[in-house]
């Protein structure tokens, strides 16, 4: 499983995981950095990401 972190979550995350999730990225990685939301979701969706982030919606 490949991840995606958002920009809420430390770009520093990517080394650390590296090992366990190969492939993962964070979105200032993929110049994804201060992209609307729907921008992210699609690109996750295009290169098979599952998002991982701190937002929550109500």
């Amino acid at each position: 499983m490949k991840l995606l972190f958002d920009q809420n979550i430390s770009f520093r995350i990517e080394k650390k995981i590296s090992d366990i999730f190969p492939g993962s990225l964070h979105v200032s990685s993929c110049g994804l950095s201060n992209c609307e939301d729907q921008e992210i979701w699609e690109y996750a969706l295009k290169y098979h990401f599952a998002i991982v982030t701190f937002d929550s919606r109500q």
